[in-house]
């Protein structure tokens, strides 16, 4: 059987480049070979560039010969979100009605990608304004999951997430602020994680926002994360880099468990995401975890209020365009903000409250418990063609109670496969831990990823 150096493991890449059996510049080409053959089913890439990549595939080649690697993920190929800047490429968020200007430097994570070695070959697709959990978009071509191209990879962080199922090389990096990691990972079939806010530090800090890895394994994601963190002087919120490490060999036992199978609000969790979720949860049992079911987290109050202040949040940005560039920004998004005006500056305040009662709510939940389980989303992805999976602008969260309330927390949440329904599509297990635990996390993601029988072929699609 011929090996595919398109689907290896960042690990595995290191470990051939570092005993000179595999070469960086073989690796690329191949990635870029499939991507070749499957973009124009996936429409996952936003400027590609090749010549760039294999100029800096052959110096990774060159340091590897010499024994000097840049580091840990020195010749490994990475895609980055398109609203993380890179120098030189522009920063369109997923929408035409963006100016085009290039990025004059490279946003924290990337630069540090970029110093330890990755080869970034491309960036990534997103929706407009990344504020769908879809890839529909204004500017980019629609991407599609590859387990099924009638579906959604999920959003914010599409893009990504379509190439890290596909096997566009081992590492994507994605953002969050409501489940935009972790809903594509889940819809994917893949390890995200949304680790603990500023863990990673961002080029524009926002409350809720944070840089995170997709990729098909917890020790890919747990390696990259690592490269990653550390403070920048550009995020006020940065926090020193990562001191827990990544536990290949975790054992579940006496671990503390939370169960949430009902977020209480949203849509309605499907049956087969209830069982799925619940089987992950008596494997960890049979390992010797206490696992306890808990109540619903967050209320319907706190959902909407966040609605309402993201939503005159998005219309004051929307309305300071000008009149040709606002009229190009997606339908169902202008519709979505054109109620802002309907709500007080009472509403508003209440709403932005609503991000402090969920971070209490949270906090309260993890009292006792040492992870907290849940299903990534209610639903499995839903068709790529939809901006939200209800059909209905004015109601855009409803799949995202299980999400959101980590990135208002600030604790790390990770994602990990924990089945799949009747029609194939992933079924998506999220892990939230304490603060600062984000490479715990990780682990227990590799635990379970390592004794629930789930595991199916990666799809093949040319």
């Amino acid at each position: 059987m011929t090996e595919h150096l398109a689907d290896l493991t960042a690990v595995e890449l290191v470990s051939r480049y570092q005993e000179g059996s595999l070469s960086p510049v073989e690796v690329l080409e191949d990635v870029l070979a499939r991507v070749e053959t499957l973009e124009p089913k996936l429409c996952a890439l936003y400027a590609p560039d090749p010549a760039g990549a294999r100029a800096a595939a052959r110096d990774s080649e060159y340091r590897w010969r010499s024994g000097e690697p840049a580091g840990a993920l020195d010749g490994v190929p990475v895609t980055i979100k398109e609203n993380i800047a890179t120098r030189g490429t522009p920063v369109p968020q997923g929408t035409a009605a963006t100016e085009l200007i290039p990025a004059t430097q490279d946003d924290p994570a990337a630069a540090r990608l970029r110093a330890a070695g990755a080869v970034i070959f491309s960036k990534t697709t997103m929706p407009e304004y990344g504020m769908l959990s879809s890839g529909v978009s204004t500017f980019h071509h629609l991407s599609r999951n590859p387990w099924d191209l009638s579906r959604t990879p999920g959003g914010s962080s599409a893009g990504a997430g379509a190439a890290a199922a596909a096997g566009y090389g081992p590492i994507h990096l994605g953002t969050d602020i409501g489940g935009s990691i972790r809903l594509p990972a889940g819809w994917c079939g893949l390890v995200g994680i949304k680790p603990t806010h500023g863990r990673v530090a961002v080029g524009n800090p926002y409350p809720g926002r944070a840089i995170g890895p997709l990729a098909r394994t917890a020790a890919d994601a747990a390696l990259a994360l690592t490269v990653m963190t550390g403070p920048d002087r550009r995020d006020y919120t940065s926090l020193p880099g990562v001191v827990d490490t990544y536990n290949p060999s975790l054992d579940p036992q006496g671990l503390r468990i939370a169960l949430l199978l009902d977020a209480g609000l949203g849509l309605p969790v499907d049956p087969e995401i209830t069982a799925a979720v619940s089987a992950a949860a008596t494997a960890l049992e049979k390992a010797g975890a206490v696992v306890e079911l808990i109540p619903p987290i967050i209320t319907r109050e706190m959902l909407d209020g966040l609605d309402h202040f993201w939503r005159v949040r998005s219309a004051y940005d929307i309305n300071a365009l000008p009149e040709d560039r606002r009229a190009k920004v997606l339908p169902e998004i202008r519709h979505w903000v054109s109620t802002a005006d309907t709500l007080t500056a009472f509403d508003v305040f209440h709403g932005y409250s609503q991000m402090h009662a969920m971070a209490l709510a949270v906090d309260a939940a993890f009292a006792t418990y040492d992870f907290i389980l849940s299903p990534v989303a209610p639903i499995t992805a839903f068709p790529a063609e939809l901006a939200y999976p209800t059909d209905d602008p004015l109601k855009p969260f409803e799949h995202i109670a299980f999400t959101v309330p980590y990135n208002m927390s600030t604790h790390p949440a990770t994602t990990v496969n924990c089945g799949f329904s009747t029609d194939g599509l992933p079924i998506g297990l999220q892990i939230a831990a304490p603060r600062f635990n984000d490479l715990a996390a990780l682990s227990l993601a590799g635990f379970v990823d390592s004794v629930v029988p789930t595991h199916r072929p990666w799809p093949q699609l040319g």
